[in-house]
């Protein structure tokens, strides 16, 4: 049976570099789309870095493991856009393309001729989508960022962490959740404008209020009660017990969740101690998280004489929320959740193999997946130079030579 992937048709011109940009890129190329990967050795991604790196193997510079994850089923060339030509090239190749990313810093396309009013002039129906951190007004709209100050600047980090330890994550949430997710909607959105009117458009999507939301309700905390939150470690103030539990052998932790008081009373025949229900210290939520010190322990005295596994199975049949505190290890080769659904595929790697997570959305009718490996530096430049944009033999190894393909 043959069919045509949902985002068939599509081309992307992904200037977009590091994590949250090549998100947006990875998601249209798993699901149909070309998308086309444009990037430079004279200003190498820093995904390609991670981990150690940048390695260099037969001269080529290869893929870090973050842009093996972020960049996989795209087209990748190299194109030096520092110098006046590479610019040229890169709106010849805007004229063939349906949709422009990028999460450069505020003005930086605008600078080298590359902003959307320049991008009409070739493309009219163009889309075109940007991510300056701080948007493109306001007093900090040249300041550049990452996933982990923007955290930071929207007050995450100040709620995370424990109580006892400096605030903060080790990883960057923005990156990963809120700003590709929104993105990739705003653009699908765009495109379908433009199918019905025939108009392209400018998105701007300031990564720092659209990772906002994820402040939950700590703002209208603040503004209603006049409360600041604090780090609470994995404790809700709506629930208990809540928590990541020590559980037997070699650094096993299950991650234990108790909103109501009926399941408290399910938790308390689960742990064989029916008892409980009727102790008045921890008969009811607000109780509960009174004691909340004293309840972790009893918890923990449960947990302890059992495997993290054997605690999540008997207390999600028993319907408490439970999960492992899975590692590495466990996601790839043990979890059979994970192997069951396909999540993760092997693809080539460093003259090796790695696993990269799969596509996440199922579609019936027009079923997709994980289909080649991220692109080397400069990969795909005979066929995007020779075939889409028809240039001569001539004019590639003169663009070699003068490096506006370095």
């Amino acid at each position: 049976m043959t069919y045509k992937m949902p985002l068939s048709g599509i081309r992307v011109a992904d200037f977009a570099w590091v994590q949250a940009g090549p998100w947006i890129g990875r998601f249209f190329a798993n699901y149909g789309a070309q998308v086309i990967r444009i990037e430079s050795a004279k200003r190498l991604d820093w995904s390609r870095n991670v981990p150690g790196g940048p390695e260099v193997v037969d001269g080529k510079i290869q893929k870090g493991a973050y842009f093996v994850n972020f960049n996989c089923d795209k087209l990748g060339i190299t194109l030096n856009l520092s110098n006046p030509q590479g610019v040229d090239i890169a709106k010849k190749l805007i004229a063939i393309s349906d949709v422009v990313t990028n999460n450069f810093s505020a003005g930086y396309m605008d600078r080298i001729g590359l902003g959307y009013k320049d991008l009409v002039k070739v493309k009219p129906d163009i889309i075109m989508l940007e991510m300056p951190v701080f948007g493109n007004s306001g007093p900090r709209r040249t300041f550049a960022g990452y996933g982990t100050g923007i955290q930071s600047a929207i007050g995450l980090n100040s709620i995370s962490g424990m109580p006892d330890r400096r605030p903060g994550l080790n990883i960057a949430l923005p990156d990963m959740g809120p700003n590709p997710t929104h993105a990739t909607i705003a653009v699908l959105a765009a495109l379908h404008y433009r199918n019905k009117t025939g108009k392209g458009q400018y998105i701007e999507l300031a990564q720092l209020e659209s990772s906002l939301g994820w402040m939950e309700t700590t703002i209208l905390d603040y503004t209603v009660n006049g409360r600041v939150r604090k780090p609470q470690g994995n404790r809700l103030p709506y629930a208990a017990p809540h928590g990541v539990y020590r559980c037997a052998g070699k650094d096993g932790w299950c991650a234990i969740c108790v909103f109501t008081d009926t399941e408290w009373k399910v938790f308390c025949h689960v742990i064989g101690d029916p008892a409980l229900i009727a102790n008045e210290r921890f008969a009811t939520l607000r109780k509960r998280k009174e004691y909340e010190d004293e309840l972790d322990e009893l918890v923990t005295g449960w947990t302890r004489g059992r495997s993290a596994w054997e605690v999540m199975v008997l207390l999600q049949y028993a319907g408490i929320a439970a999960g492992v505190v899975e590692t590495g290890e466990d996601l790839v080769l043990k979890d059979e959740q994970y192997k069951t659904h396909q999540y993760y595929v092997e693809l080539p790697y460093g003259g090796g193999k790695a696993y990269c997570e799969n596509t996440m959305l199922r579609f019936s009718e027009t079923p997709c997946k994980v289909r080649n490996a991220a692109p080397e530096m400069g990969q795909h430049n005979d066929y995007v130079y020779r075939e889409l944009l028809g240039m001569s033999e001539e004019e590639i190894v003169q663009c070699y030579v003068d490096e506006v393909f370095a």
